[in-house]
């Protein structure tokens, strides 16, 4: 489809269908490959054009049980989102519902707390200099974040964490994690 052609709701179904199969499998393989730690990571996908729409993992999921159909619709818009009886990790929402709403082209949030990239994290100077070949290919694409304040739980945390990732495709989460 491009621009111009009309997306019928069977069209977007559709879409969110494969998007919660991919998302799903994302999960699947961030378990299979240890980039996961017990159920304190979240990822979320985009399905609206604005980014404020986003699927995302129930909260204490472990990646590796997580079905396309245990994932959760959400808008960052929604204010109730945290009164719903199958609300999200309280830390998982906010800063994944600040990050689609104000980094739409942020289409796809992986956060974990993989062991190699929180022990970089958690140095005085996490900067990933660029000294070989796989390290060089982070160079000016990986925002810092030194500022870490225990879980993010607030929606000013999250709003912080947008700023700070800004056009970057990585947030280096300091004392924290990967984003």
């Amino acid at each position: 489809m491009n621009a111009a052609t009309p997306i019928t709701p069977r069209d977007a179904t559709l879409v969110e269908r494969s998007l919660r199969i991919d998302l799903a499998a994302a999960f699947r393989l961030a378990a299979r490959h240890g980039w996961h730690e017990a159920v304190a990571n979240h990822f979320s996908l985009a399905v609206s054009d604005d980014g404020k729409r986003f699927l995302m993992n129930p909260r204490w999921r472990h990646f590796s049980r997580i079905r396309a159909s245990d994932l959760l619709l959400l808008d960052s818009a929604d204010h109730g989102v945290m009164q719903r009886t199958d609300a999200p990790d309280p830390s998982a929402w906010c800063i994944h519902s600040q990050l689609h709403a104000r980094v739409p082209q942020a289409r796809c949030v992986l956060h974990v707390h993989s062991t190699y990239a929180t022990a970089l994290a958690a140095l005085a100077d996490p900067t990933l200099q660029p000294v070989d070949q796989n390290t060089a290919r982070f160079y000016q694409r990986v925002a810092i974040d030194q500022h870490f304040g225990g879980i993010a739980d607030s929606l000013e945390e999250g709003a912080r964490l947008a700023a700070v990732l800004g056009r970057h495709r990585v947030l280096l989460m300091g004392n924290h994690g990967v984003l």
